[in-house]
């Protein structure tokens, strides 16, 4: 099947004004200026796919769209069902979410979608991603944030499997209905956004996987079709050509055939180097094509810089990071929280919890699109400074607000590059499936785990081996003189690691057997002199073998130190910090008394009043759990955690993100 016309790349496109367009080899913007695309696939959105929705387990039928729609229906029946495909639109990708990418620096969303969204059997009723788009268009207006859309559920299906919505055969390739629906689809498409210039493209068919028996000439020959189709009702937008087997093979697509068309190839895990797209950078040479990297994520921070930052715009090449949020994922900028109602539908799915009423589900389901808004997500820093943060791999920057006198989680690692601000012996996927052991609260390839001792740190740093390192920048510095104790623990007696203070080495430190992974003992590095300004402590493994939850610089009582007042009290650093649901503070007191404790927002308004507290002189643990006065769930924001007692008032910033 082929559609006959004159082609219009022999005869050239006529652009109109204002449209991102090709220009000399290049993506350029309305006025024929360079643009590198930098942004973000809202995948999940249009397309839920199972891994990212909490399918830990790989649920079998829970993977791709249509069985994962089946599910919900099963549940609360087809009402209900597509009343909460709706909410769930509505809570993933909003207003705030658009605003936020923009905020970030960012210039395009991609928008994986299914085609069935842009189809409808009957001529009386208009497909509904036409008015979800229209939506987004209105949204990414006021940024100038332009929108590049995604055939990633083609007729039949363009691969095998479940991210492609497939029975298990990419029936794209071997059904002529199938072939000319995905041509009908993206003419009707391109026709009803012709004009509109917020549109950066079309990225026809997603991740193609030609099923045995399909030539290279046939895979050519549909693009070219579609390719054709479009350009019967529209000249100015780009055509996105993704190569075979899920955007990295391009044999065949060569030469171009349009004049506004670029190659879109995808890069997931493996190594960082040149060499592993340097395919890709001569085919553009030879052609004059443009390239744009339009999938990639699922790996590290460091990972990210790596490819993101030092590969692709060191080579002139835009690009798109998968997602902006998932479901618990700490590999994306927002992580949903998985709700226990939630989670006992998961039980159910995988065959390990009761079946649900229908208003059990259908109230663990409501719980679950109020935790997709942004606004109650998790939001990962690291993520975000890596694709950002110019001085990323240069620089160690602190997690979080740090202070001498006080503790510092061990999870709270600078945020850096590998190298800058930690090492890790295996920090990246490359291809063998791994880089985390504990899978929580970072994403540095830093093994971070939950602790174990529900009385301690809420995580620690775990599986540590010979060579690692965690750097932790303090800028609040009281000089004097403090103990650090640094909280381990081990089922062995071989671990050893040794500290720096601003490089310079305090002490070896041969790790005590505790007698358990979460049996936290402190190990002690005696009065070190601290003087004022910012410092850097940094904990080198010499040998593996121990947890780190962890370091607390302790004041000690001299006379000749500038030690703390009998009236004195010391409030230490928040953690975590920023924080989702709670934070706490320790609270050391040298004199008994009355102390108030509350908390103020921005606007100096007190959020919650604990009133007039009487505390004994020793160290109190003091904790927020984001809740105000009446019980109601504080938005997210800066607040301040005020302790006043004995003619003194203290305070402590904490970020709260919801």
């Amino acid at each position: 099947m082929r559609l006959i016309f004159c082609s219009l790349f022999l005869y050239g496109i006529v652009l109109g004004q204002g449209f991102v367009h090709v220009e000399d080899g290049e993506i350029v913007d309305g006025n024929g200026e360079p643009l590198l695309l930098r942004g973000f696939g809202l995948g999940g959105w249009l397309v839920p796919e199972g891994y990212m929705l909490h399918n830990l387990g790989w649920i079998e039928g829970f993977e791709s769209p249509t069985q994962i729609e089946g599910h919900i229906e099963d549940l609360i029946g087809q009402e209900l069902a597509e009343q909460f495909w709706i909410d769930y639109r509505n809570s993933y990708v909003s207003q705030a979410d658009i605003d936020q990418i923009a905020e970030w620096g960012f210039n395009h969303v991609r928008i994986p979608f299914h085609y069935k969204q842009f189809y409808s059997e009957s001529d009386s009723e208009t497909p509904i991603g036409y008015a979800i788009i229209d939506t987004l268009i209105n949204w990414c207006q006021p940024h100038n944030m332009y929108i590049i859309l995604d055939m990633h559920c083609a007729p039949g299906a363009q691969n095998g499997g479940p991210i492609s919505d497939s029975d298990g055969t990419a029936r794209l390739w071997l059904e002529e209905e199938n072939k000319e629906l995905t041509i009908q689809i993206w003419r009707e498409i391109a026709e009803y956004y012709s004009d509109e210039t917020l549109i950066a493209g079309y990225d026809l068919i997603n991740e193609p996987v030609l099923p045995s028996g399909v030539s290279l000439e046939e895979f050519r020959q549909l693009y070219i079709d579609i390719t054709n189709a479009v350009r019967e009702v529209d000249t100015n937008h780009i055509v996105y050509i993704e190569g075979n087997w899920y955007g990295t093979d391009f044999s065949g697509l060569t030469p171009p055939w349009d004049e506004n068309m670029s190659y879109s190839f995808h890069k997931y895990w493996g190594e960082t180097s040149l060499a592993t797209i340097q395919s890709y950078i001569s085919m553009s040479n030879q052609y004059s094509i443009p390239l744009w990297m339009g999938e990639s994520g699922e790996n590290s921070n460091s990972w990210y810089y790596e490819v993101f930052v030092e590969l692709l715009e060191a080579n002139n090449i835009g690009w798109n990071f998968w997602t902006h949020k998932k479901v618990e994922k700490i590999s994306s900028p927002y992580s949903a929280v998985v709700t226990p109602q939630y989670q006992a539908l998961i039980n159910y799915w995988s065959g390990s919890g009761a079946e649900p009423s229908e208003t059990y589900a259908q109230a663990a389901l409501l719980t679950f699109t109020n935790s997709l808004k942004i606004e109650n997500c998790i939001f990962q820093p690291g993520v975000i400074a890596s694709l950002t943060d110019p001085e990323y791999g240069e620089i160690s920057k602190p997690y979080s607000n740090h202070s001498i006198p006080g503790v510092i989680p061990a999870v709270e690692y600078d945020i850096g590059a590998w190298g800058v601000s930690y090492t890790d012996s295996d920090y990246y996927n490359n291809g063998d499936g791994n880089y985390n052991d504990g899978w929580t609260f970072r994403n540095d390839g830093v093994d971070v785990e939950s602790n174990g001792d529900q009385n301690g740190m809420p995580y620690n740093v775990g599986w540590t081996e010979a060579g690692e390192w965690l750097g932790y920048t303090i800028e609040d510095v009281a000089p004097g003189t403090y103990d650090i104790n640094i909280s381990i623990a081990s089922t062995s007696s071989n671990g050893m690691f040794f500290s720096q203070l601003d490089g310079d080495n305090l002490s070896v430190i041969q790790v005590p057997n505790t007698g358990g992974w979460y049996n936290w003992q402190n190990v002690t590095i005696p009065s070190v002199d601290v003087s004022e300004g910012s410092k850097f402590f940094k904990i080198q493994i010499v040998q593996a073998g121990f947890n780190i939850e962890s370091i607390e610089f302790e004041s000690l009582m001299k006379i000749d130190d500038q030690k703390m007042i009998p009236n004195d009290f010391v409030l230490g650093a928040p953690f975590p910090n920023p924080f989702n649901p709670s934070v706490s503070i320790e609270l050391t007191l040298e004199l008994s008394g009355s102390y108030d404790l509350a908390i103020y927002n921005l606007k100096g308004e007190r959020i919650k009043n604990w009133g007039s507290v009487q505390l004994d002189a020793r160290k109190h643990m003091l904790s927020w759990n984001g809740m105000d006065e009446y019980g109601n769930s504080s938005p997210s924001g800066v607040y301040f955690f005020t302790v006043e007692g004995n003619k003194k008032s203290k305070h402590r910033k904490l970020l709260l993100i919801r």
